[in-house]
């Protein structure tokens, strides 16, 4: 598979200080050794409860976070550690659309200069020629060109986020990251939302990486499913796999706590016992195996617990706090774990 961005081993950890000197006491691993791969016209979907580290990474991807250690190559180019000003020309070609429109857009900015604005920065075109894109922008996300002249506070939250996209496409860039673009929005009109993002992709040949906590949002829009657990990616496979055949406890978890449209339908709720470890000082073996009390957790400390493959493009923790035990037997270790329930 050819990668329009391909992510190695990539952490961002934030500096924790204390004392009367504010030296460095410690540091909150938000992400910690992901590896992960988009390619041309993908969707990834990105999921885990709030504080995995989803939107740390999303931020990161598009540099507007300098990663700790690893690498970020955009089309074989390693932008990883590269300086604001040698960004910049890159910039055109990735993209990002916010979780609460109303806090990412200026309210002392007009639509038409928020939109405007990218091409300012980047000198192209003329006034005319800009002012032909802006209503070309407007158009195409489904507001009319009136709305150029008003102020994102006069508008309601969908069609603030419809701003943002169009302020997202303003450049033809390749990746957009999509961080929650739908979790501050009424129920009705996420759907309106995520079907315009669906038909941008296949006009414009895009690819995302659609960030969310509500896995039935990431069902409908995503061609893979990454899970993330305190800040590692803990399975990995297409969406239609993911959702029929998860093997992870944490990913089974997540996926039965998805509401049923049907009333007489049963589904077991697996219900998490304790809570998320601190990304300041995670456990020493499974973060899951440690929440759940596991009894072989003290088995996992300086385990290598990275992602391995159980089918054919399936990948999921090498972990025996969260593995059936046919799971673990495929593959190839030796310590047996008593079954999980779910």
């Amino acid at each position: 598979m050819t990668s329009l961005l391909s992510i190695s081993k990539l952490r961002v950890h934030f500096p924790v200080r204390g004392g009367v000197m504010l030296r460095q006491t410690g540091a909150v691993r938000a992400v910690d050794g992901v590896s992960l791969d988009i390619a041309p016209g993908e969707t990834l979907g990105l999921v885990g409860e709030s504080g995995c580290g989803k939107s740390t990474l999303g931020k990161a991807v598009v540099r507007l976070l300098k990663p700790t250690s690893g690498n970020i190559l955009f089309e074989d180019r390693d932008i990883s550690h590269l300086s604001q000003r040698a960004l910049r020309p890159l910039r055109r070609d990735f993209q990002m659309i916010f979780q609460d429109p109303a806090e990412s857009l200026d309210p002392r900015m007009s639509v038409r200069s928020i939109i405007e604005e990218p091409f300012i920065i980047h000198s192209l075109g003329n006034r005319a020629e800009r002012t032909r894109r802006v209503n070309e922008l407007l158009d195409r996300v489904g507001l009319p060109s009136s709305a150029a002249d008003r102020y994102s506070f006069e508008f309601s939250g969908g069609q603030r986020q419809r701003i943002g996209i169009a302020r997202a496409l303003a450049l033809k860039p390749k990746l957009i990251v999509c961080d929650e673009p739908v979790s501050a929005l009424d129920v009705s009109i996420q759907s309106q939302i995520l079907n315009l993002l669906v038909e941008l992709q296949k006009e414009f040949g895009l690819s995302y990486l659609f960030i969310a906590h509500d896995l039935s949002v990431v069902k409908h829009v995503s061609d893979r499913v990454a899970v993330m657990y305190l800040g590692k990616i803990v399975e990995l496979a297409t969406a239609e796999t993911i959702y029929r055949d998860p093997r992870h406890a944490y990913t089974k978890a997540l996926l039965s706590a998805i509401p049923t449209p049907d009333p007489l339908a049963r589904r077991e709720k697996i219900l998490l016992e304790g809570d998320v470890p601190s990304p300041i000082d995670p456990p020493a073996g499974s973060a899951f195996g440690h929440r759940i009390s596991h009894p072989l957790y003290q088995e996992t400390i300086g385990m290598d617990l990275a992602l391995a493959e159980i089918s054919p493009g399936h990948l999921v923790a090498a972990d025996p706090c969260c593995l059936s035990t046919e799971d673990w037997r495929k593959i190839g270790h030796g310590i047996v774990p008593p079954r999980i329930p779910g």
